[in-house]
């Protein structure tokens, strides 16, 4: 399993870039994430958006659907993938140590 470092840290990943288990998920995670999304400076949407999918994921053991996180979060589809342009399974998910989500291409 490859390994990425950052910020002084660890983490085994999968063949897609997706941390190797939720509970290695950390600050120094969300940053590395960030980097490799091309994302600039995260803010509270971003940050709700993750704090949305870590919560469904402790509760279900799986990713929200597209319209359930869209739902609970409020935000349309499009501001998502504005938020993550990789889009929320590869982007918001892999930021919020998840899994990668089935049927993410």
């Amino acid at each position: 399993m490859p390994t990425v470092e950052f910020g002084g840290k660890s983490f085994n990943v999968d063949e897609d870039g997706f941390i190797d288990d939720y509970k290695n998920w950390s600050e120094e995670w969300v940053q590395y994430v960030k980097q490799q999304e091309g994302i600039d400076e995260l803010n509270d949407e971003h940050k709700k958006v993750i704090d949305v999918l870590r919560e469904y994921y402790e509760k279900n053991g799986i990713a929200p659907m597209v319209r359930v996180l869209s739902k609970v979060t409020g935000f349309k589809l499009k501001h998502i993938y504005e938020l993550f342009p990789s889009g929320p399974g590869k982007g918001a998910c892999k930021m919020a140590g998840l899994p990668k989500p089935t049927g993410c291409v």
